[in-house]
């Protein structure tokens, strides 16, 4: 009997069987590129959110690092801003007690009584009142 030989279309001659046995290869390495990602999909992904973790913590840090070192400068500006206070309220306590004199030395050249006068002439005249009180009521 004869034999019969089938040959394959990969082994056609010519440019077409280069271009399918490309294609071929082509569809080959899709498959595998699957298989793989499948296989190494998920221990790529936990490593990912491991390395996303290590951000955030590193993150979270920095933040700290920086806040506590704001909130620091403030506390030292809000003690230098009550230091500032402090001296701008004497300094305005001394104008205002400078000012004071001088407006009474002035009304005082004009003849007008200051209140600490208008005070002791009070006084005397509450003490010649109840002195008076006393001699209308003795027999």
């Amino acid at each position: 009997m004869a034999k019969v030989t089938v040959k394959k279309k990969d082994d056609a001659p010519g440019t077409l069987g280069e271009v399918r046995g490309y294609a071929r290869k082509i569809w080959l390495a899709g498959i595998g590129a699957y298989a793989r990602v499948g296989q190494d999909g998920a221990d790529y992904f936990n490593a990912l959110v491991k390395a996303g973790e290590g951000v955030e913590k590193r993150g979270k840090q920095r933040i700290d690092e920086e806040l506590d070192a704001a909130n620091q400068h403030i506390d030292e500006a809000s003690v230098e801003i009550s230091r500032v206070r402090g001296n701008v309220e004497t300094g305005l306590e001394k104008i205002e007690k400078a000012f004071d004199a001088r407006v009474g030395r002035a009304l005082n050249r004009l003849g007008i009584p200051s209140k600490h006068d208008v005070e002791a002439l009070s006084i005397k005249l509450e003490q010649l009142h109840q002195l008076l009180e006393r001699v209308a009521h003795k027999p």
